[in-house]
């Protein structure tokens, strides 16, 4: 079932989603080597409680942490722990956010101290792949038009995309219907709505599209052990447009 969601419905998901912003804005400045995971993870918890709202990722599913800290190979899902940043490292950090009832999501890469430039490229390119995304959420076209803009964009630049994930409605709870893979069709899939609200999220990887689960049950790795990149905001789509949820400007 897809959720159609009222303006006012859509003004709570956006609350939500402006407290992902703004933490993401806050921890980029105290990412650097030398921070271990966790210490992150509980900055991130600390700033959520004290905005009144709660980590959304938190025990759902039985996830133990409040973000998804994901490092170099890790595509998404990293459990945080005593590992640290080290010069050279990308992190994606995914944050989910409860406010009175209404859920937020968003995601992005982070790159920490001197990062090679064919990683910052491939971080580059799958942010701009999110925004021509974007550019698709228009009432009357269809979930394939997203997908085949992230798909045709990194398959430029020789990169591939996740398979096995894909982004999803969000609001009325973390993970909604419909799914919205990151590779596919142009003219497919279900028509965009007025009310909708989506989280769109490529998952690009330098090398092959294959991954793994790892011991953990939960952190997804690139088979290959080449990097990856994640970047999310939530959709709202509306007659004027769509409208990013998950940003401060």
């Amino acid at each position: 079932m897809i959720y159609i969601k009222s303006l006012k419905e859509i003004e709570k998901i956006e609350k939500s989603n402006k407290i992902i912003s703004e933490v993401l804005q806050f921890i980029e400045k105290i990412l650097k080597p030398g921070i271990d995971t966790k210490s992150i993870n509980s900055e991130i918890e600390n700033f959520i409680v004290n905005k009144n709202a709660k980590p959304a990722f938190k025990g759902l599913y039985g996830f133990p942490a409040a973000a998804c800290i994901s490092i170099n190979d890790e595509v998404v899902h990293g459990i945080p722990g005593k590992r640290k940043l080290q010069d050279g490292d990308i992190v994606g950090i995914d944050v989910g956010v409860e406010l009175d009832g209404y859920f937020g999501d968003a995601a992005r890469t982070f790159e920490i101290g001197n990062v090679a430039e064919k990683v910052k490229k491939l971080c580059r390119v799958t942010e701009e792949s999110l925004y021509l995304a974007i550019e698709q959420c228009e009432i009357g076209n269809r979930i394939g038009d997203i997908s085949y803009a992230v798909q045709s964009h990194v398959e430029k630049f020789g990169y591939s995309v996740v398979r096995d994930l894909v982004g999803h409605g969000v609001g009325i709870k973390p993970h909604e219907e419909p799914q919205i893979p990151n590779y596919g069709i142009s003219g497919k899939g279900p028509k965009l709505k007025e009310g909708m609200v989506i989280a769109i999220e490529p998952m690009i990887n330098l090398g092959s599209y294959q991954v793994l689960t790892a011991e953990d049950g939960w952190t997804i790795y690139t088979k290959d052990g080449l990097p990856s990149a994640h970047f999310e905001h939530s959709i709202a789509i509306l007659k004027a447009g769509p409208r990013i949820l998950s940003t401060l400007n």
